[in-house]
């Protein structure tokens, strides 16, 4: 999917990208072509944070010359960055994993214990240890 970004230069400064399709979502570089394949991970990472805090539905990208036109972004450089968002996604997969029964019990009494599902327990823990290595 193609999104539009606006950047900016001031003289003496590093180049600055904003996602107009995505607020709050910016990034920059010391050359345009850094900016932008910054840009590409920092829309990933921002669409991740929103599907974790259940705030991301779907994108349409917004047109180039209606951006323009909103005067927002006067004096930006336009440029449209791929970014592929069908990898990233909050649609339920079933998966087949292998245990020690122990372990499953302890988990299953655990979820129990705190009114939560086997899934939603493995989810969340997952999701906790991925985010104490970022």
């Amino acid at each position: 999917m193609f999104i539009p970004v606006a950047i900016h230069k001031d003289e003496e400064s590093i180049f600055g990208v904003s996602v107009p399709d995505l607020p709050g979502c910016f990034s920059y570089g010391e050359t345009e072509e850094e900016a932008l394949h910054n840009t590409r991970q920092a829309v990933v990472f921002h669409v991740e944070g929103m599907l974790a805090d259940g705030e991301f539905d779907s994108l349409t990208p917004s047109r180039i010359a209606d951006l323009q036109e909103s005067g927002d972004y006067d004096g930006a450089t336009w440029a449209l960055v791929d970014v592929d968002l069908s990898k990233i996604s909050n649609k339920q997969t079933r998966f087949n994993v292998s245990w020690p029964e122990y372990l499953l019990r302890r988990v299953d009494a655990y979820a129990a214990a705190h009114h939560e599902t086997r899934s939603g327990f493995l989810a969340k823990a997952a999701q906790q240890m991925l985010q104490q290595q970022s």
